[in-house]
C-alpha cells in the first residue's frame, strides 16, 4: 500500500510549549501576516492541541502536525513528525 499525501488536510509546523498531558501536546504555531489597516507585517501566534500517540515529542521540539478528526474536546490535530529536537540545557541534563 502506498503512502499518499491527502491534500485536503492542513499541515502546520511549530514548537512544543507543553507536553504535560498523556499523549497530548500544545504546539505554538507562528505566522506573519500584514496588519489590516496599516499593512505592517505582524507576528500572529496560535496554540494547537495535538495528539501524540507514542509520547515521543518533548518540550521545545520543532514538530509538524496534521489536521484530523476530533480526538477529544480540544484536540483536532495529530503529530506527523519531529522536525528538530530541542537542545538540553545543563540544568535539564541532570
Amino acid at each position: 500500500m502506498e503512502n499518499k499525501i491527502d491534500s485536503s488536510r492542513k499541515i502546520r509546523q511549530g514548537v512544543v510549549i507543553s507536553d504535560k498531558g498523556d499523549k497530548s501536546l500544545v504546539v505554538r504555531v507562528e505566522r506573519r501576516a500584514p496588519h489590516v489597516l496599516y499593512s505592517k507585517m505582524v507576528r500572529l501566534v496560535k496554540k494547537y492541541y495535538v495528539h501524540d500517540e507514542k509520547n515521543e515529542a518533548r518540550l521545545g521540539d520543532t514538530v509538524r502536525i496534521e489536521e484530523c478528526r476530533p480526538i477529544s474536546k480540544t484536540k483536532r490535530w495529530r503529530l506527523l513528525e519531529i522536525v528538530e529536537r530541542a537542545t538540553l540545557n545543563a540544568s535539564e541534563q541532570q
